[in-house]
């Protein structure tokens, strides 16, 4: 018999343990099942060769838990460098697919990043760069992570001496088309030539010095030919490969028109078009370039967000400040930070009462006041006095590097939404390449010329564009997750991105998502003592209690600003309350079972008692010396944006569903104030992921769990999307498939607005690039001069395929400057 033990991810109590060996145990070929509770480790026992434990993860998984499988491959996101279109990204793929022991690869056009899943035991990270290279391509250094500064810095020197060369190339190609242009085509429009360059008076004059001016465009277009031949060799033809056979045929016709010329046959001086060889590279370029500098902006979010880690930090050590390298300062070491400088790792106030500028962690504006206890976070903004901390985490596991990561591994992925994009990119080339033949063809068939076939072989080529099918998808998630992330909305790829704008249905959870989480006192009255008396002795008596209602009255004496006596007696009765001597006197602090059994008269607090309850809050009773003194009603406050979220979620569409563990009265209490409607109470932790089943079968659509990203973790992972309702250290909440940074319900219903948003983004992108395509090689292929229309010039064609790139990529753009319309932005 064989044996495997596997980790259990989101067990709360002993019946998510039951449940858990149960779904392992319904799998074929288990013979036993057993779960640690207290290790979260499930261990099966099998027989059976043919049995898989992925089956098991899976009714785990199906069961509303996550089961962690032992690690069986490896991963790495790889720059390629050489990558021009769709059909690049598509030929790297398919390269590095064939390999033996590769799960999963995928080609991001518009991070420029090959995303790789292997096997370890079958391939190695050598042979998936050895096959980037066999296509044709460049597999560039992985960036290293020991410093977010350092790259993002890397980029932007990369992206700016791209833009600087591809600069030159353009100032190039336009200061040899402009006189082009003006040889070959002046005359025609009555400019002045001098006769050696007139075709009537010197036709090889005129030939020879369109030659020598299309040089220099030929030298700017260079990467055309040398990539676009490469590929051609690989049997993977791009955008490149195109522009290379369109303005080759061109130059190459032009060449025999002027040999034709040069041997004394002037009729040839007709039949030049050096200058669409020479303006259709500069046109290309000229949208490459602006395309660069486009796709450049959509990576700011990220770039900008990475970029904030302070340098340097001051580490305390022996009574001396010594200013050290971020990357020295280590677990444990005590920080000081000076007002207005940047915390420089994540850890834990001991001295001083800073005011931080959390924004770049949060996207929330006010500055947040810190005590000793309180964490801090790496790149927020000391604006209060100096402080020192402890460092909890550096490097890669601060809160800061947690998030870009996750946002940089969210930009390199798909959406679903792009696979019809991604198969036509595999053959848009050779498919454009046969129809531009085909047309070419006919047109000679049908008694056109061969100089009126190439024009036309030229324009369907030129006209093209396999660029703007790879970016219309990516692009829009690049912009759609950095800005979102700017928001303190951390959205874990492009499928939940997908995947958000679809829910119909939002379930929350109760406390610490519709409320804040802990309970405080909210009323108080006092019978024979002033409140804050009452107030006072209560609290004496309850701080050596470790119950959350103990604390909240303790917590609201400190508020008050009251000082506390110590307890000379304390009896802890559970499930009741406290009984405890108080300087003197005996202070009975309950609710109305204890105060009964001690014999205490509460009729006087009867209505209070009455009203307080009808409001779903809990009612604390407080007797002295036997006698009942006061009461204190307390609740877990509602936070002050959750009645305008679940507005937003209404407004979005959306039904809103509240489930909690608490009683009904408590759960309809609270939905009240917010304005929900629909209830399902009394829910144990483990039936949450069963009641968001349910609740999408009820609702015919599918569904968006928000919860705190722990408890909640099995209702997260069950629902269609899981929010999580984190903290600026719970970024890697693994059931959820969005973060919100932010405690604000708000930012759930603006999670939402911003996927569809992304997504009508999207859809417009691969409208456009398909429409683009299957209007524009018709067009250039002459259907409109069959029936008298305009036979269109090769140079126009080249314009428009630059500017079809760069309307998709401006279009994604326009979400760097989103913002909820139903909430906070």
């Amino acid at each position: 018999m064989k044996s495997k033990t596997i980790a259990i991810k989101g067990m709360s109590c002993a019946a998510c343990a039951r449940a858990t060996e149960n779904a392992a145990a319904s799998v074929k070929g288990v013979k036993s099942a057993s779960v640690n509770f207290a290790t979260e480790m499930l261990t099966i026992n099998w027989e059976d060769e043919g049995f898989e434990l992925e089956e098991v993860a899976k009714a785990v998984n199906d069961a509303g838990y996550e089961a962690v499988l032992p690690k069986t491959s490896a991963e790495a996101s790889i720059p390629i460098g050489g990558m021009t279109c769709a059909a690049c990204s598509a030929a790297v793929e398919r390269s590095v697919k064939a390999i033996p022991g590769i799960i999963n690869a995928s080609v991001n056009l518009a991070t420029e990043k090959l995303s790789v899943v292997w096997n370890p035991e079958e391939t190695r990270i050598s042979e998936i760069r050895k096959a980037v290279s066999d296509a044709g391509y460049e597999a560039l250094a992985s960036e290293s992570p020991a410093s977010a500064e350092l790259a993002s810095q890397s980029r932007d020197m990369e992206r700016a001496r791209l833009l600087k060369r591809q600069r030159i190339n353009l100032v190039t190609a336009l200061a040899a088309s402009i006189p082009l242009l003006y040889i070959s085509m002046g005359h025609m429009v009555g400019l002045p030539l001098p006769l050696f360059l007139d075709p009537h008076h010197n036709a090889l004059g005129f030939a020879l010095s369109q030659a020598f001016f299309v040089l220099p465009a030929l030298w700017a277009g260079r990467r055309f030919y040398f990539n676009g031949f490469k590929a051609l060799m690989h049997k993977a033809p791009n955008m490149d490969s195109l522009v290379m056979i369109g303005t080759g045929s061109a130059i190459a016709y032009s060449l025999i028109s002027t040999m034709q010329i040069a041997l004394g046959d002037h009729s040839g001086a007709g039949h030049l078009y050096y200058e669409s060889g020479a303006v259709i590279i500069a046109l290309v370029l000229l949208g490459k370039y602006l395309e660069a500098g486009s796709k450049g902006k959509a990576s700011r979010a990220i770039e900008k967000l990475a970029s904030l880690a302070p340098k340097t930090a001051i580490v305390v050590s022996d009574g001396r400040d010594m200013e050290l390298a971020v990357e020295e300062v280590a677990t444990g070491d005590l920080v000081r930070v000076r007002p207005g400088e940047r915390v420089p790792v994540d850890g834990i106030v001991e001295e001083g009462q800073p005011s931080l500028d959390e924004a770049m962690l949060t996207g929330e504006s006010i500055p947040v006041d810190k005590k000793p206890g309180d964490k801090v976070y790496g790149a927020t903004v000391n604006g209060g006095s100096m402080f020192t901390f402890r460092a909890s985490a550096v490097g890669s596991d601060t809160a800061l590097a947690r998030i870009v990561k996750l946002v940089e591994e969210a930009q390199g992925s798909k959406a679903p939404i792009a696979a019809l994009a991604d198969r036509v990119s595999g053959i848009f080339v050779p498919v454009v390449s046969g129809i531009a033949l085909l047309a070419a063809i006919a047109w000679l068939l049908s008694g056109q010329s061969l100089e009126f076939a190439i024009r036309i072989f030229v324009a369907v080529l030129t006209i093209a564009c396999p660029c703007a099918l790879g970016l219309a998808t990516p692009i829009a998630i690049m912009v759609g997750t950095g800005r979102g992330a700017e928001m303190g909305i951390l959205i874990k790829g492009g499928e939940v991105l997908e995947r958000a704008g679809e829910a119909g249905v939002a379930i929350l959870d109760k406390t610490g998502t519709i409320t804040q989480g802990k309970p405080a006192v909210t009323s108080l009255k006092g019978y024979s003592l002033p409140d804050d008396q009452l107030l006072r002795l209560a609290a004496s008596a309850e701080q050596g209690s470790e119950h959350p209602l103990a604390a909240a009255v303790v917590r609201e004496a400190a508020a008050w600003g009251l000082s506390l006596a110590n307890p000379e007696s304390l009896e802890a009765i559970p499930g009741k309350g406290v009984k405890a001597r108080v300087e003197g006197k005996a202070i009975v602090v309950g609710n109305s079972r204890l105060l009964k059994e001690e014999d205490i008269d509460t009729e006087l607090a009867a209505d209070d008692l009455a009203d307080i309850n009808s409001k779903g809050k809990t009612v604390m009773l407080v007797a002295l010396d036997g006698k009942l003194a006061g009461l204190m009603g307390l609740s877990d406050p509602v936070k002050p944006t959750s009645a305008e979220a679940i507005k937003g979620f209404a407004k979005l569409g959306l039904d809103t569903v509240m489930v909690s563990g608490d009683s009904r009265n408590v759960a309809e209490a609270i939905a009240r104030e917010v304005g929900m409607s629909e209830v399902v109470a009394e829910v144990l932790p483990e039936d949450k992921a069963r009641i968001v089943l349910e609740l999408g079968k009820k609702h015919g659509t599918a569904t968006a769990m928000i919860g705190d990203g722990i408890n909640d973790a099995p209702a997260l992972a069950a629902a269609d999307i899981g929010i999580a309702i984190g903290s600026g250290a719970d970024v890697a909440s693994e059931a959820a498939g969005i973060v919100l940074v932010r405690g604000d319900l708000r930012d759930a219903a603006a999670a939402i607005e911003l996927s569809r948003s992304t997504m009508l983004i999207i859809r417009q992108n691969l409208f456009w690039a398909f429409g683009y395509n299957v209007l524009g090689i018709p067009v250039a292929a002459g259907v409109l001069y069959i029936f008298g229309g305009p036979l269109l010039n090769p140079m126009i064609a080249a314009a428009a395929m630059s500017l079809s790139s760069l309307s998709v990529v401006s279009n994604a753009l326009r979400l760097r400057l989103w913002k909820p319309k139903l909430s906070k932005a």
